[in-house]
């Protein structure tokens, strides 16, 4: 059995197109478990009538990202763990490829798929040639605490048809053995948004497994509907949670030349940008997580 699990938040219709893509699936061996992140209007009713074979979790505030997720673990009877984000649909076919991959790679901890963004229609009626958002990641730079996604915003000719070994799966869409998740713990959710799924990666590979993307299954993603929407609170996670991250995964001659170039790079140059551009509501937000991520706790949840 797949469990798959989502986190809804103010996204009803846009959770019930994903339900609608899981429907279709040829795979029938699955439970869905839908959280919902303490929505302005609680869509209990709406799914309970519509899904009724969904198990639906009504959380009263927002949990972030790996809160909401974790929230359904106990509910979960899956072998597999499918996190999905609500703004995604799953292509034909991608379930049973994710699943064979693990018996092709069992030392697998956690794959994702190729992600796509979700096409849109010409205005002839065709749908172009998709684009790709996510093949793969590199590893952080010692430096900036960021990477690069592979293959982001390319048009996909099928360059990426091979599964591979990759730093970080996308927390878009990723499957994670019981028994890796039994071993290593669930999601951090002290990051709130964003950098969980980096840090969950790194802790999968510290236990001995590895970190793979399978081209062969497919997602289509929406983007992040929600978060386009959020500028300050974007700003605020991005800077605090590159910062916990570091200080969670890295010491040593890394987290010094991090810290050297945050204080004599990033600080100077993203506070200029901000002032240049009259963002000061971000340029609060950025100083904001700095300090915050500075000071914030790095506790490694309980296993």
């Amino acid at each position: 059995m797949v469990s798959i699990i989502t986190v809804n938040y103010n996204e009803t219709a846009t959770t019930c197109a994903l339900l609608d893509s899981i429907k279709r699936q040829g795979y029938r061996d699955v439970e869905v478990l839908v959280v919902d992140n303490a929505s302005r209007e609680n869509p209990t009713s709406i799914f309970q009538v519509q899904y009724p074979e969904v198990k639906f979790i009504r959380s009263e505030q927002n949990l972030g990202f790996a809160g909401g997720n974790n929230l359904a673990l106990p509910l979960a009877r899956g072998e597999y763990l499918f996190f999905v984000n609500n703004d995604a649909e799953i292509a034909s076919g991608c379930i049973e490829q994710l699943l064979q991959h693990f018996e092709s790679e069992p030392n697998t901890g956690i794959v994702s798929p190729l992600i796509c963004y979700y096409p849109q229609a010409g205005t002839d009626g065709t749908t172009p040639t998709p684009i790709v958002q996510y093949a793969g990641m590199t590893p952080l730079s010692a430096f900036t605490g960021r990477n690069y996604t592979l293959g982001e915003r390319e048009p996909d000719h099928g360059q990426f048809a091979k599964p591979s070994q990759t730093a970080y799966a996308h927390g878009a869409a990723m499957m994670v053995p019981r028994k890796v998740l039994e071993q290593v713990g669930s999601m951090w959710e002290g990051f709130f948004l964003y950098y969980e799924e980096l840090d969950w990666c790194e802790r999968i590979r510290r236990s001995g497994f590895e970190v793979w993307v399978e081209p062969q299954a497919r997602v289509w993603h929406k983007e992040s509907l929600t978060l386009n929407k959020m500028g300050t609170t974007k700003t605020y996670y991005l800077t605090r949670n590159r910062i916990l991250f570091m200080r969670r995964n890295f010491g040593g001659w890394r987290l010094l030349v991090f810290f050297a170039f945050l204080i004599f790079v990033t600080l100077p140059k993203n506070g200029l940008v901000y002032i240049l551009k009259g963002e000061f509501e971000n340029l609060n937000a950025f100083w904001k997580g700095i300090f915050s991520g500075i000071k914030s706790s790095t506790n490694f949840p309980k296993v």
